[in-house]
């Protein structure tokens, strides 16, 4: 196991991947580490689709005009959703998951890369959350936060550079 610092350093969004599908086992610690991340008042009200079909991860590259093209090359991508009337804590609630499945990626060698979709949309002003909702049959009460995509990385990123973290952003006390 690595220990957090390593791994916060060494996390990195990666957009190429190989052709080598992801074991099992690590899809589902993958899936454990989102189900295990703290929730607004421990509701646990994110819901998670798992989508490992190749013509489904091309549809859901086209789901909004720039940016998602990187999830048609991934051997899975996790869908993450929300309900707003159930918890309106369910964007801050899925983007904790969301990292946590990163992180859990990472330690597990694997490459990970967050693909916006809230908010996002296609040209002609149809939503990737209208898209994705019909590409994966969710009901009409949730919204799409993210699409993560998952792989074997086929590049390398170097770590973060200490060097260049913005203490300067840290405030101590007061502003």
């Amino acid at each position: 196991m690595t220990d957090f610092k390593t791994l916060a350093q060494m996390r990195r969004s990666h957009r190429k991947f190989t052709e080598q599908e992801i074991d099992g086992d690590d899809v589902k610690l993958i899936l454990r580490a989102a189900l295990m991340s703290p929730t607004s008042k421990g509701q646990r009200a994110w819901q998670f689709v798992v989508v490992d079909n190749k013509a489904d991860l091309e549809k859901l590259s086209d789901a909004k005009d720039m940016g998602g093209q990187l999830i048609k090359g991934a051997s899975l991508a996790i869908v993450v959703l929300g309900d707003p009337m159930q918890n309106d804590c369910w964007v801050e609630d899925g983007s904790i998951a969301a990292i946590s499945m990163q992180y859990q990626a990472e330690e597990l060698g694997l490459g990970s890369c967050w693909v916006q979709m809230r908010g996002r949309g296609l040209s002609d002003g149809t939503s990737a959350d209208t898209v994705i909702r019909g590409i994966l049959d969710i009901p009409e009460n949730y919204n799409v936060l993210c699409v993560i995509a998952f792989g074997h990385k086929a590049d390398e990123r170097q770590p973060q550079n200490e060097d260049k973290l913005k203490w300067e952003n840290v405030h101590i006390d007061k502003f």
